[in-house]
């Protein structure tokens, strides 16, 4: 598995389901009895139940499913990664540490002190969406590869590079390096337009058997607060996904493509019933931001926001059965303060549709996209209240290039956020202090050696004072090599030298 991706949800887990290669394919099952042999009914009762005829609606439907699956799995491709990675000395276990054992593996092996590298091979699914050889899969199908071959519907196979991923959605964007003339995308349907009960087919690669093709219905839209990935809005269907599924297409009875296959609610790790897609829509956007722009650019408001539950609404003396999510915290000169907004409000709307959740919200925002005027319409005080927003860019995590996850490699192994109400109350410093936060440290990278820790705040490079994540990014990629680092740590300030090199 590329990455373990399982939530603990009431005893449930949530899975991914890209699969490392060494699962083999279920075995096959032999009964030792013969099979029981039933006697045909008798030729009065068999009379009653004649076949129809093949223009009755039920053959007409099947057949139209039929004709769906051959026209769209062509669109469906799998995925077949290999990665390094690095693990902890010792793996060997206690014999490896005996002098005389590593003497055969070299003096490393076994060590402790010293990482040891082993491959990792597993494999996913993808879907073609355009004739140029793009593929939208997974962020987790592809995080980190070192190589990637993408495998036809008819058995052939090509290399393919990353374009981009972003963790914060699971959606990854592939190219195959050089496409064959003969590709056959998926068109895009509108994700939005799904109801509960409709039917869709999932086309995938589960368990590395082969092209497969599950029937099911939409059991669910708008799924947030899974826990599966930071902006979640999946649709859910009991269509049966399996490892290996991830990555793979969700279509409707139009051969249209309208989510992108990503997880599932299971006990055993296999299906149970409940799967998530990322709906059509989303991962459409994401990738076109991808591809244009090497990163997703999305919506920010600068709130912190959280659900309006009963218990809350009581407490603010708001009507019963009000739905919004409630303002805990304004950033300091983000748009939401220049906006007018404030902490206690709760937004109910926004550009007129209701706000169900904070997620939901969230999501909105997002893809609402910068320099956006977007309506809000609030309760303050009982009151109700319109307030107009240009929304500016969330910065963060940053959209990867080059199949490495969160930006970390981007920046020689440092993953940065800007310094918000959360990530102050973690880390203990002032919400809307000066510079970022250093939110992750890969280790092994060159952030590592330096000394750089989770929780300190970068202040200035290279004597400029650094005030968002693009001003760092600026001088990160104007400086030749060398870099002058001020940090805040707890009550103190340093400066680390940072050598982009790791050297």
């Amino acid at each position: 598995m590329t990455r373990k991706h399982a939530v603990a949800i009431v005893g449930v887990a949530v899975v991914s389901f890209a699969i490392g290669i060494s699962l083999g394919s279920p075995p096959s099952q032999h009964p030792d009895e013969k099979p029981r042999l039933e006697s045909p009914a008798p030729p009065a009762v068999a009379a009653k139940h004649e076949q129809p005829s093949r223009s009755h609606p039920i053959f007409q439907s099947e057949d139209k499913i039929a004709d769906i699956a051959e026209q769209t799995v062509i669109g469906v491709v799998n995925v077949a990664t290999e990665k390094t990675i690095r693990t902890p000395g010792g793996g060997g276990g206690p014999f490896f540490n005996d002098p005389f054992f590593r003497q055969f593996f070299g003096p490393g092996f076994g060590n402790p002190s010293l990482p040891q590298q082993q491959r990792q091979s597993s494999l996913g699914s993808g879907v073609v969406v355009d004739t140029d050889g793009i593929i939208l899969t997974n962020n987790h199908v592809i995080d980190d590869a070192d190589e990637i071959v993408v495998t036809l519907s008819d058995g052939r196979s090509f290399d393919a590079e990353v374009i981009g991923t972003d963790p914060e959605s699971d959606v990854g964007v592939l190219r195959l390096k050089d496409p064959p003339k003969d590709l056959k995308p998926l068109t895009f349907g509108d994700s939005d337009a799904l109801r509960l009960g409709s039917t869709v087919l999932a086309i995938g690669n589960p368990f590395g058997v082969g092209q497969t093709v599950t029937m099911g219905i939409v059991s669910a839209t708008g799924r947030a607060n899974v826990g599966i990935v930071d902006y979640e809005n999946f649709i859910q269907t009991d269509a049966a996904i399996n490892p290996g599924n991830s990555g793979g297409a969700l279509v409707n009875t139009d051969g249209e493509l309208v989510g992108i296959n990503t997880a599932i609610l299971s006990r055993s790790g296999g299906y149970q019933g409940i799967g998530f897609a990322i709906p059509s829509n989303m991962a459409r956007s994401i990738m076109q931001s991808l591809i244009d722009h090497g990163k997703v650019i999305r919506g920010w408001l600068g709130v912190m926001i959280q659900d309006l539950t009963p218990d809350l609404a009581s407490a603010l003396d708001v009507p019963e059965g009000t739905r919004g999510a409630l303002v805990s915290d304004v950033i300091k000169d983000s748009p939401a303060d220049r906006g007018g907004f404030e902490q206690g409000d709760i937004i109910v709307r926004v550009d007129g549709d209701p706000v169900e959740s904070g997620a939901k919200l969230r999501n909105r925002v997002a893809i609402s996209g910068v320099d956006q005027k977007v309506v809000f319409d609030i309760l303050r005080d009982g009151k109700q209240k319109t307030l107009e927003v240009e929304l500016g860019e969330r910065e963060g995590k940053v959209a990867s290039k080059g199949g490495s996850a969160g930006g970390g490699s981007e920046f020689g192994g440092l993953s940065l956020a800007p310094p918000t109400g959360d990530l102050a109350r973690r880390f203990g410093f002032q919400p809307g202090a000066a510079g970022v936060v250093v939110t992750g440290v890969e280790p092994g990278s060159a952030a590592a050696h330096a000394g750089f820790r989770p929780g300190d705040r970068i202040l200035e490079v290279n004597q400029q004072k650094i005030s968002s994540i693009r001003e760092f990014r600026d001088v990160y990629e104007d400086a030749d090599d060398k870099l002058l680092v001020l940090v805040e740590r707890g009550d103190g300030r340093l400066f680390i030298a940072f050598r982009k090199d790791g050297d």
